[in-house]
Order: C-alpha cells, then sequence, then structure tokens
C-alpha cells in the first residue's frame, strides 16, 4: 500500500531535480498509480492499494490552483485512487519593505496520514506500506507500526521512498524505515502529462 504525501514529495522532487523554472517540476506532475507501481516492482512487492494526501488552495486565493485540484483529485478517484485533503491555512507576514503577503501552510495532513497507517496496519491491510515521504514527524508512526504488527506475530516492511540526486534538499528517509532513493530517470518515467488547470490559465505556468 502506497501513502503520498503529496507537497513534501513535491519539494523534494523540485529540489532534487529541477535545473531551470521551465524543467517541468513546477507542480506535484507524479502520477501516482505510476510511481507506487514502479517502487513497488523494484522492491519485489505487488501494489494494492494507493493513497494521496495534499492540502489545496482555497478559491479565494488562488483560482487556478482550485481549478487544478478539483480537477486532479476527481481524476485520480476515477483511477481508484484514495484521496485526501485539507484547506491550507494563511498567516500574514511582513516583506522587508514593509508590505504584507499571506503564506499558505498546510495542515493536518501529517496527521492524517499517520493515522491512516496505524489504523491500516491493525487491520492487516497491508504487509508492506511505500510512505512517499521525508517527514520526520511520521517516525513515531512507524514505530507504533512495528509495534501493532509485533503484537499480531506478523512482520511488515515499511520503505520511506524519496527524490535522491546531488542538489536533492534531503537525503534521509524517515527513521525506522527501509529507505529507496527515487532517481531522476525512474520519476520521469512516472509524470502525468495532462494539464489540470482551467482552461484560462493553461497557456501561462505562473501562479493565480
Amino acid at each position: 500500500m502506497a501513502f503520498f504525501d503529496v507537497q513534501n514529495l513535491f519539494r523534494h522532487a523540485k529540489d532534487a531535480f529541477q535545473i531551470a523554472p521551465g524543467d517541468g517540476y513546477h507542480h506535484p506532475n507524479f502520477d501516482p498509480l505510476k510511481l507506487h507501481l514502479e517502487v513497488a516492482k523494484k522492491k519485489g512487492l505487488n501494489p494494492n492499494l494507493t493513497r494521496f494526501y495534499t492540502g489545496i488552495p482555497i478559491r479565494s486565493e488562488s483560482e487556478m490552483w482550485d481549478g487544478y485540484w478539483s480537477s486532479r483529485t476527481l481524476s485520480l478517484k476515477r483511477s481508484h485512487v484514495l484521496v485526501e485533503t485539507r484547506k491550507l491555512r494563511y498567516h500574514t507576514e511582513t516583506r522587508p519593505d514593509g508590505t504584507l503577503y499571506k503564506v499558505p501552510q498546510e495542515k493536518g495532513i501529517d496527521i492524517r496520514i499517520a493515522l491512516d497507517l496505524v489504523r491500516c496496519t491493525r487491520k492487516k491491510e497491508f504487509d508492506a506500506a511505500i510512505i512517499f515521504s521525508q517527514d520526520q514527524d511520521l517516525s513515531e508512526a512507524v514505530k507504533e507500526m512495528k509495534d501493532i504488527a509485533k503484537s499480531q506475530n506478523r512482520k511488515i516492511e515499511i520503505i520511506s521512498a524519496f527524490p535522491s540526486s546531488a542538489s536533492a534538499s534531503g537525503e534521509r528517509g524517515i527513521n525506522g524505515t527501509t529507505w529507496f532513493k527515487i532517481e531522476k530517470s525512474l520519476y520521469d518515467t512516472c509524470l502525468d502529462h495532462r494539464d489540470y488547470r482551467p482552461a484560462k490559465f493553461q497557456n501561462n505556468h505562473g501562479q493565480s
């Protein structure tokens, strides 16, 4: 079973693989089903359910990204991906020149992933979990998963899969897991090239 911490994977992939702004890593354009399948094959596992977790903006803050995520999550659900979303929260910060700007912040996604990891372990829904994240906050859930599996007299494999390159912002997976380093060549074979933005934004790669 795969657990995608979407924004964590996206940010680390951008840091690891993007050389120039036009390289194509400016949004979470990986296909979770393809990426799950490829990593599972490399580890000798049979993939089952793919779970996808992300924060999404409110429409009043970004019409483009609201439209993007509405279309993207609908497509994923039609492909039988389990999607969990949370609205982004915004706080105001001050620039050096005194002007104010809003900063989006993802809240509750890591908690939701942790709860699902523990719940699915308890219900014996998988023998192996591939967590596409480097968020060390999930290490406590990993410990709990191992304790549950031990009490059930079974072994489970817990894998932390993450982008790897010389320019990667982090080369450590989640503590207590088996690390799987995703090379650019593998990641690039698992991209989703469809444009999910509303039509009026599709000739512009900027944010709105």
